[in-house]
C-alpha cells in the first residue's frame, strides 16, 4: 500500500485504534508522504523513510530498561513478523528486493565496524564483516525473516548515522548505490509495516516516546 491507501483506511479505522497507536501511526504516515513528495531526491526521501520507521518502533521506557537501538528493532521486528500471517515480509525480502537486500549485505561502507576501525576503536573489521555476511547468506538461504530484516535495518542505521550527523555530502556520488538500495527497500518495508500495525490495532506497541502535550 501506498501513503494514501494507508491515509484513507486509517481514516477509516482509526476509531478504533488506542490513542497511543492512533498519534504513532498519524506520525508515520504523515512522514511517508513526506518521502513520495521527495522521492525524485533520494536523500531526503532516505530520511523522511527512516523517520516514518522510528515512529512506528520508538517507545518509552523507564531507564533502567532502555534498549539500544539494535535491541529495540529485534522486539519490534519480531512483534511484526510473528503478526505477519500472510508472510508478506519473507514475500518481499526474497522474491521482490532479494538482490538490492544482498547488495546492502556486502557494502563494507554501510557495516558500523569498518568505521569504528577507521576511527582507531577496533583493531580489525574484515573478520567481522566477513562474518557477519556469511551468517546473512546462512539467513536468506534458510529463510530467517527476523534475523534478515534485523541485518538489514542495522545496514540502514549506519547509513542513516551518516546522513543525518552529516557523515555524507548531499547527493554525493560516493553513497548513490547505498542509498538508492536503502531507498527502495524501506520504501517497500515502511508501508508493510504501517498496515500490519493498523490491521494490529489491539496489539501493545508501547508509549509513544514524544507524546501530544
Amino acid at each position: 500500500m501506498n501513503s494514501t491507501s494507508l491515509k484513507r483506511k486509517f481514516k477509516e479505522r482509526k476509531l478504533y485504534f488506542a490513542e497511543n497507536n492512533t498519534i504513532r501511526i498519524h506520525r508515520a504516515i504523515s512522514w511517508l508522504e513526506s518521502a513520495n513528495y521527495v522521492n525524485e531526491n533520494d536523500d531526503l526521501s532516505f530520511i523522511s523513510l527512516w523517520i516514518s520507521f522510528n515512529a512506528c518502533y520508538a517507545v518509552q521506557m523507564p531507564k533502567d530498561e532502555i534498549l539500544s537501538a539494535k535491541e529495540n528493532f529485534r522486539v519490534f521486528l519480531k512483534k511484526l513478523v510473528k503478526l505477519d500471517t500472510e508472510k508478506r515480509f519473507y514475500n518481499l525480502l526474497w522474491n521482490q528486493f532479494s538482490g538490492p537486500v544482498r547488495l546492502l549485505i556486502n557494502n563494507q561502507y554501510i557495516f558500523r565496524p569498518f568505521w569504528d576501525f577507521q576511527r582507531g576503536e577496533i583493531i580489525d573489521w574484515k573478520k567481522q564483516f566477513d562474518q557477519s555476511v556469511e551468517e546473512s547468506m546462512k539467513y536468506l538461504s534458510n529463510r530467517k525473516v527476523v534475523d534478515l530484516l534485523e541485518v538489514v535495518l542495522d545496514r540502514l542505521y549506519t547509513l542513516r548515522n551518516q546522513l543525518v550527523h552529516g557523515g555524507a555530502t548531499y547527493k554525493s556520488e560516493v553513497n548513490r548505490a547505498q542509498v538508492i538500495d536503502g531507498k527502495n527497500i524501506l520504501n517497500m518495508l515502511v508501508p508493510l509495516i504501517i498496515e500490519i500495525m493498523m490491521d494490529n490495532e489491539f496489539e501493545d506497541w508501547g508509549e509513544i516516546y514524544y507524546p501530544v502535550i
